[in-house]
C-alpha cells in the first residue's frame, strides 16, 4: 500500500457535519445554543446541519405553516451566522412534522386530500428556506426529508428544484429513507444523492463491533452498486445510534426507552466508520444530533460526553 493511498484510507469525508435543531432545545438560552455550535466546531466538524420546521395538522392535511413549537427565522439566521463566525459551512434542513400522528403514521406515509393543495403549501415552505439560506450564504440545502408517499411525484420535485436554484446557487440534496431511497426518481436533479442512515445492523442487544462491521461492510457494498446506478456522490444526511439497549437493533427508534447503554453506541458508530472511512463515493456525513446535555445518564442520540464523542472526534480529525 503506498503512502497516498494509506492516507486517503484514513482521512475523513470532506463533509464533516452535525445537525443541530434549535426548536428542539427548548428553553434553552440562545447563548446554550451558541455553546452547541462552538462543541461542535470543536470536534472537528467542519458544516453545520440546521434542522427547521413546519408542520402539518394531519397525514391528510394540505395546509403547511409554522406554529408554536416551529423553528424561529431570527434564531436560524443567528445560529448560521454564528457558524459562519466559527469557520463552518451551513446546510438548511426543512423537514415537515405532524400535529396529530396516530399510529404508525408519520411524514414518510402523507396522503393529503388535495395533492395540488399540499405541493403549493410545501413549495412555499421550501422556498422559504431556499431564500433565508441565500441571504445567509449557507452552502447546501436539502429540498426534503423522508416523504416516502410522496416521492412519486416526479414532476413536482423537479419543478420545486428549478424553483429553489433560482434563488440559492448552493448544493442541493434529498434526504430518503435508509428503506426507500431506490423509489426517489430524480436524484438526477440534484447535486448529492441524500440517505438516512437508520439501517438496522444487528438483531441482539450484545451484537459485537466486529460483527456490526460486517453488517456495516454488506450494506456499503449494497449502496455501491446502486450509486454506478445514479451516479452522484452520496451524503448521509443522518447518522446516529441512541444510546440505549437495543440502539443499533433499531437505529431509528427515537422515542426507544431501556437501559443506558453507551458502548452499543460506541460500537455503532465505530463500526459505521469503519465501513466508510476514506470511501471515495462518500461525499459526506452529517451526525444526528447534537441536542440536550448528553452525559452518561442519556439514552438520547446526543454523543456528547459519552464513548462514541471519541469515536467522532477521532473521525472528524477534532483531536
Amino acid at each position: 500500500m503506498t503512502i497516498l493511498l494509506a492516507l486517503a484510507l484514513l482521512s475523513p469525508p470532506a463533509v464533516r457535519g452535525v445537525a443541530i435543531a434549535p426548536h428542539y432545545e427548548g428553553t434553552r438560552s440562545p447563548a446554550q445554543v451558541t455553546r452547541m455550535v462552538d462543541e461542535i466546531a470543536d470536534l472537528g466538524a467542519n458544516t453545520l446541519q440546521v434542522v427547521v420546521q413546519w408542520g402539518q395538522e394531519t397525514i391528510e392535511s394540505t395546509a403547511i405553516a409554522p406554529y408554536r413549537w416551529g423553528t424561529d427565522d431570527a434564531e436560524v439566521r443567528r445560529v448560521l451566522r454564528h457558524a459562519k463566525a466559527r469557520g463552518l459551512k451551513a446546510l438548511v434542513f426543512p423537514i415537515v412534522r405532524l400535529k396529530v400522528q396516530g399510529p404508525g403514521q408519520w411524514r414518510g406515509k402523507l396522503k393529503p386530500a388535495d395533492r395540488a393543495a399540499w405541493w403549493a403549501a410545501y413549495r412555499a415552505f421550501v422556498l422559504h428556506y431556499a431564500k433565508l439560506a441565500a441571504d445567509e450564504g449557507a452552502a447546501m440545502l436539502s429540498v426534503g426529508s423522508e416523504l416516502g408517499t410522496m416521492e412519486a411525484d416526479e414532476v413536482e420535485w423537479r419543478r420545486l428544484v428549478r424553483d429553489v436554484r433560482r434563488v440559492f446557487d448552493g448544493k442541493l440534496t434529498y434526504s430518503a429513507n435508509w428503506d426507500h431511497f431506490t423509489h426517489v426518481g430524480f436524484w438526477d436533479a440534484l447535486d448529492y444523492v441524500g440517505l438516512n442512515a437508520y439501517h438496522p445492523i444487528t438483531t441482539r442487544n450484545d451484537a459485537s463491533e466486529d460483527e456490526l462491521r460486517r453488517s456495516w461492510t454488506l450494506i456499503r457494498q449494497q449502496l455501491e452498486r446502486w450509486l454506478d446506478f445514479v451516479d452522484r456522490p452520496l451524503l448521509f444526511t443522518e447518522v446516529g445510534y441512541p444510546s440505549v439497549d437495543g440502539g443499533a437493533v433499531r437505529p431509528y427508534a427515537h422515542a426507544a426507552k431501556g437501559p443506558v447503554d453507551l458502548e452499543e453506541q460506541r460500537r455503532a458508530w465505530q463500526a459505521f466508520v469503519d465501513a466508510w472511512r476514506g470511501h471515495p463515493r462518500l461525499a459526506g456525513v452529517f451526525v444526528w444530533i447534537w441536542s440536550g446535555a448528553g452525559g452518561a445518564s442519556d439514552i438520547g442520540y446526543m454523543p456528547k460526553g459519552k464513548p462514541a464523542e471519541d469515536v467522532l472526534r477521532r473521525y472528524f480529525g477534532g483531536g
